[in-house]
């Protein structure tokens, strides 16, 4: 077994030597992005609270649309898929590391020969065996294998931040589209009340006309009114369902109806939502995490790529037994062993090195690039969501305001009617008006609602788990 104890002495050396060998390329080093001091319209708060600090859970007290959340994180195709990608990445991680490592198989032979002796019947046999096992270790003194695996370790962080960014979109994804339903069902509420009510109206029409109070003109304006709403039911009736279905889909079901909690107008949010501090932005959006993490793959891989321009430093050895007799096997006399060590330099390679390790640093470049259009592109997201969210809460007061004045506006033309001052026409148009000035609110309020789940995700609320 001396042969054994080489081969554990050449580990230990090259243990030994491996931790003092180079590591080549760059060390990573965190990208320096100056950011602004406040969010542009976040009413210079500089509070270090921030409503995407929240569980999600927190933020929408819509027992229903919790329980479309928890059923969407669980099930969505989007989400299994990312969960699958990690899965990728840590086995891709565990390919790399093994890199690193020896490689060591071991094979047994058999073999049996039968000579016939010349000018006689007799013939001498012989038999054989031999076990053998070999061991290869290249030799990672220029940390080639620590730099691919410090980059696979790196693309895993990415694509466990990608799934969170996932876990955000969709979060966000699922309550606009609840909220979107409740406002469709909202407005077709509305246009079944306005229907009923201008029915009401019709008959009271045709009554007045067969007295001859009026005209068949008048009765055909308010049969208008009528078809109008009918027609804007069907349509609400069609909408709904595609609703409907397009929520099935997030929650990785065949299309089927949806259980309503909260009416829209009792969704809860707060009227000022914290943005908190510009600098946390960084450390809580998952698309900036794996864009980083992009960053400190593609730097490990400048590493590698110049360890192409040193020789390669190969341990190899075997050690075995052999003998034509199997009670002979293990015997002093039946051990084999070999040992060897071997270095390769690369001399010519019409500029493939080099290739690789310009594409390495280019790649890293590019990483930097999209890390810092990522971080830019999410400031953007967070100021359009902030003036998003607080304008739509003004809009929706003005158009409460409007549905206020056209509702009396209705009032009053119904009256001049009646009274005969003026004809149906009039109260047509008020009539019109004031069903598009409800629907209008009823729209303003989901675009406050929208707002506010937008303001929720731009910040990197929704992950959290």
């Amino acid at each position: 077994m001396r042969g054994l104890r080489i081969l554990s002495l050449a580990a230990v050396v090259a243990i030994g030597a491996l931790t003092t060998a180079c590591l080549v390329g760059p060390n990573y080093v965190k990208p320096s992005l100056p950011v602004p001091d406040t969010f542009r319209d976040a009413a210079g708060s500089t509070s270090a609270a921030s409503i995407a600090d929240a569980k999600w859970w927190e933020v929408f007290a819509d027992e229903q649309l919790q329980a479309l959340v928890r059923t969407t994180v669980t099930e969505n195709y989007d989400v299994r898929i990312a969960a699958v990608r990690i899965m990728e990445a840590e086995a891709q991680l565990g390919v790399t590391r093994s890199n690193a490592y020896p490689t060591v198989d071991m094979d047994v032979q058999a073999g049996g020969q039968r000579t016939p002796a010349a000018g006689t019947e007799e013939a001498s046999t012989a038999a054989g065996l031999l076990v053998r096992g070999r061991a290869a270790w290249e030799l990672d003194f220029w940390g080639k294998y620590r730099r691919e695996t410090e980059a696979s370790r790196a693309r895993l962080l990415s694509t466990q931040w990608g799934q969170r960014a996932v876990l955000t979109s969709l979060v966000s994804r699922i309550a606009e589209g609840y909220f979107q339903l409740r406002a469709l069902d909202l407005e077709r509420d509305i246009a079944q009340r306005t229907r009923s009510s201008r029915n009401e109206s019709l008959d009271l029409t045709r009554i007045r006309e067969r007295g001859g109070a009026t005209s068949m003109l008048d009765v055909r304006q308010a049969e208008q009114l009528v078809y109008a709403a009918a027609a804007t039911i069907v349509d609400l009736d069609r909408r709904i369902t595609q609703q409907e279905n397009f929520l099935s889909t997030l929650l990785g079901s065949f299309p089927t109806a949806i259980t309503r909690g909260l009416d829209l107008t009792a969704q809860p949010h707060a009227p000022e939502v914290p943005a908190g501090l510009p600098s946390t932005l960084i450390a809580r959006r998952p698309d900036i995490q794996a864009a980083e993490q992009e960053i400190v793959a593609a730097n490990a891989e400048i590493g590698a790529a110049r360890a192409a321009y040193f020789p390669a430093i190969t341990l190899t050895g075997a050690a075995g037994v052999q003998s034509t007799a199997l009670s002979a096997l293990f015997s002093g006399g039946a051990g084999l062993w070999s040992v060897a060590a071997g270095a390769a330099q690369p001399i010519f390679t019409a500029g493939r090195t080099r290739s690789q390790v310009a594409l390495a640093e280019a790649r890293r470049q590019e990483a930097a690039l999209n890390y810092e259009a990522t971080v830019k592109e999410a400031f953007r997201e967070v100021s359009d969501a902030l003036v998003g969210y607080s304008k739509a809460r003004e809009f929706r007061e003005q158009q409460e305001l409007l549905f206020t004045a056209a509702q009396d506006a209705r009032r009053l033309a119904d009256i001049r009617y009646r009274g005969g001052a003026t004809s149906y026409l009039e109260v047509l148009d008020a009539d019109t008006r004031l069903f598009n000035a409800e629907i209008g609110q009823a729209d303003a309020r989901l675009s406050e609602l929208t707002g506010f789940v937008e303001l929720y995700r731009s910040l990197g609320g929704g992950w959290q788990q």
